[in-house]
């Protein structure tokens, strides 16, 4: 890269990322997009977005796109590869190291999101990938004609139980509660679909199998009984929606974390280290939706101006 020194370095480029490229741009800052995966982050692997305001309907890879797309309008510089150190000089500088690259800059918009929270259950890693997933979108279409087991009751449990019903011939949605945490509308949908039946007040505890998965032993959250559920090997899987763990490390001793894991900012996504803004998802936040993400990074880049503007006073 001929250019390794801007004016911020926003590392992620998901939505909240790809925001604050657009709102830096704007404000005639030069910025740098560190992006390890596709263009929109963790929205990429969504099928279909129905409330970003504006646009009812739209994939999340395509959506992602045109984040993409509109932030180069505005003079972004992308780089593909994953972030593996932010180290702050003596003189207020940042180097973000990417690859074989390093980057300077004054300011850093740290976008690093989040990833999905494991459920914890007996046997849960040893069959990741083997009949345990955390992505509809991306292994959905291995279950076609097979029963699959949804664990979680928020939004993105609803979402993705409403999905998979595209591929699996039965979705089972077990929910630790006795009621859905997601928006009515979305629940109300899970409800009347004809594919899907709903297990309250239920969790699972442990799997187990052989090549694949063949057991499931549940357990009723208010009684404490457990019963195991024996099918043929291979013929299900579980999709674990529980949450998500913000990603935190590159930035961790250079601000202060919330009892959730996320980081701590200020209404400006200003963190305790001057020059330093996060965004989106890594953020300590009630609410983890795209419209967020994109109003955090769209703030944290008009503070980003605003403290380099202070800087030449």
């Amino acid at each position: 890269m001929s250019n390794t020194r801007f004016d911020t370095i926003i590392v992620g480029g998901g939505p909240a990322g790809l925001s604050a490229a657009i709102y830096a741009g704007r404000a005639s800052l030069s910025a740098l997009v560190i992006e390890q995966g596709m263009p929109g982050g963790q929205i990429a692997t969504t099928d279909e977005i129905e409330n970003y305001p504006g646009i009812p309907s739209i994939s999340g890879a395509e959506l992602g796109q045109k984040f993409q797309e509109h932030a180069e309008k505005f003079g972004a510089t992308m780089a593909y590869g994953s972030a593996e150190r932010i180290e702050l000089g003596d003189d207020g500088t940042f180097a973000v190291t990417y690859g074989s690259d390093t980057a300077w800059a004054p300011t850093v918009i740290y976008t690093g999101g989040a990833n999905p929270r494991p459920a914890g259950f007996a046997g849960e890693d040893a069959f990741r990938g083997r009949g345990v997933s955390y992505c509809a979108t991306c292994d959905g279409m291995f279950y076609r004609n097979k029963h699959v087991f949804v664990i979680g009751g928020g939004n993105s449990a609803c979402e993705e139980a409403l999905f998979l019903t595209k591929f699996a011939s039965q979705v089972t949605m077990v929910v630790r509660r006795d009621r859905f945490r997601a928006p009515k509308g979305v629940s109300d949908r899970v409800m009347a679909h004809d594919k899907i039946d709903v297990r309250f007040n239920t969790k699972i505890v442990a799997v187990d199998g052989g090549a694949l998965l063949s057991t499931v032993t549940f357990e009723d959250t208010v009684t404490s009984e457990q019963c195991v559920e024996t099918y043929e090997e291979g013929s299900f899987g579980i999709f674990v929606f529980a949450g998500y763990l913000p990603q935190t490390a590159l930035v961790s001793e250079l601000v202060e974390l919330g009892p959730a894991g996320g980081v701590v900012t200020d209404e400006r996504m200003g963190t305790k280290t001057p020059g330093l803004f996060c965004a989106g998802d890594v953020r300590e936040k009630p609410l983890r939706q795209v419209v967020t993400a994109v109003s955090d990074g769209a703030i944290a880049a008009v503070s980003a101006y605003d403290y380099l503007e202070n800087l030449l006073d």
